[in-house]
């Protein structure tokens, strides 16, 4: 047998019949001019400033006299996560974006998260009281790059009145002079009711995820937002979301449509790809085109965030689920927020993954 012969294909067969069919359907122009023409879109990114904190170790063994994992620390590296991330993101793509985001009046790291900012970024930083910028921190078994544990540094209480208001102004002023608000709700009490009713009445387009994480799982969830425009939510946010842990995903991501009023909804499954929703398209499936995870941290935001920028457009659903999943599988090849996706080379992704 000759060597090409015996050389395992790109994608398993089920991926490559996708792209096979979607290529009949629409060609690398048809995708890529929905990216292009976001460069001419104003948008405004709306969550929590997070620092993803990275500390490398090597696990040494247990404790000689208590059942608890030694490691050796080697290296620390830091990402601007959360907001600041989806931020990065959007500005590789749009001529104009903004941020509003609280950082902690102590302990901001206002240096670092500035440094790590792309440059044309507007910057609407808030502080909130008696609180440092949040950090998750993991700790990773270096060789193996396993996640053993995370801390949250954090307080997660509400906005205090005053800070809230501040909040709420910033928001009245702002979103009239922007196309997309991309609106990330991490649950770490950031977004009131208030702010949350401002958001739904004044954004023209209203892009929206609500995460679970281990701060707030349980108590926060999509439906705390009365209406959006597209929604982006992953299979167990949108499970949560209906109590439901062996329903059919289709009815309730139905059912999260006609609860937020919402023409478009995206379901994240990670390696099983995404469920898309029109109501022009109905239901599509497009499979995961990852072919090396590296690190997942971050992949919803980065789905997110350049989903939103064509669904805005009016992007059919199917091409804003392909432009997801190739954005998905460059987010998960790199470790945290390392790289945000860079337009040229999720150009040459696309183009490559339709010749």
């Amino acid at each position: 047998m000759q060597q090409d012969e015996q050389r395992a294909p790109a994608f398993p067969k089920e991926v490559s019949d996708y792209l096979a069919g979607f290529a009949t359907r629409y060609n690398s122009d048809d995708v890529l001019q929905y990216l292009d023409n976001a460069q001419a879109l104003k948008v405004l990114v709306v969550g929590e400033a997070i620092i993803d904190e990275y500390q490398y170790c090597t696990a040494i063994g247990k404790s000689s006299k208590e059942p608890t994992l030694v490691v050796k620390a080697n290296s620390t590296e830091k990402f601007a996560g959360g907001i600041l991330a989806v931020a990065n993101h959007v500005a590789n793509f749009c001529d104009h974006v903004g941020v509003v985001t609280f950082l902690g009046e102590r302990n901001s790291q206002e240096a670092f998260i500035k440094e790590k900012l792309n440059g044309k970024i507007e910057r609407f930083f808030l502080y909130k009281k008696g609180s440092s910028t949040i950090v998750k921190r993991r700790f990773i078994d270096e060789y193996f790059f396993v996640k053993l544990l995370e801390v949250y540094e954090i307080n997660d209480e509400e906005l205090d009145e005053a800070d809230n208001e501040r909040l709420c102004a910033i928001l009245r002023e702002q979103l009239p002079s922007y196309d997309v608000v991309i609106v990330v709700d991490f649950g770490h009490g950031m977004l009131s009711r208030q702010a949350i009713e401002i958001l739904c009445r004044q954004a023209r387009f209203l892009a929206l995820n609500v995460q679970a994480n281990a701060g707030n799982l349980g108590y926060h969830t999509v439906s705390a937002y009365p209406r959006a425009d597209y929604v982006s939510i992953a299979e167990n946010e949108l499970r949560l979301e209906a109590r439901d842990r062996r329903g059919d995903l289709k009815e309730m991501a139905l059912n999260v449509a006609q609860k937020l009023d919402c023409g478009r909804v995206a379901v994240t499954r990670g390696r099983y790809g995404c469920l898309c929703y029109s109501v022009d398209q109905g239901f599509l499936e497009i499979p995961a085109f990852a072919q090396q995870v590296v690190d997942r941290i971050g992949a919803g935001d980065a789905f997110l965030s350049l989903t939103a920028l064509c669904v805005a457009q009016s992007a059919p659903i199917e091409v804003a689920g392909f432009i997801g999943n190739a954005v998905g599988a460059q987010a998960v090849a790199t470790v945290g927020h390392r790289t945000p996706i860079e337009r040229g080379s999720l150009f040459n992704y696309i183009e490559s993954l339709l010749k």
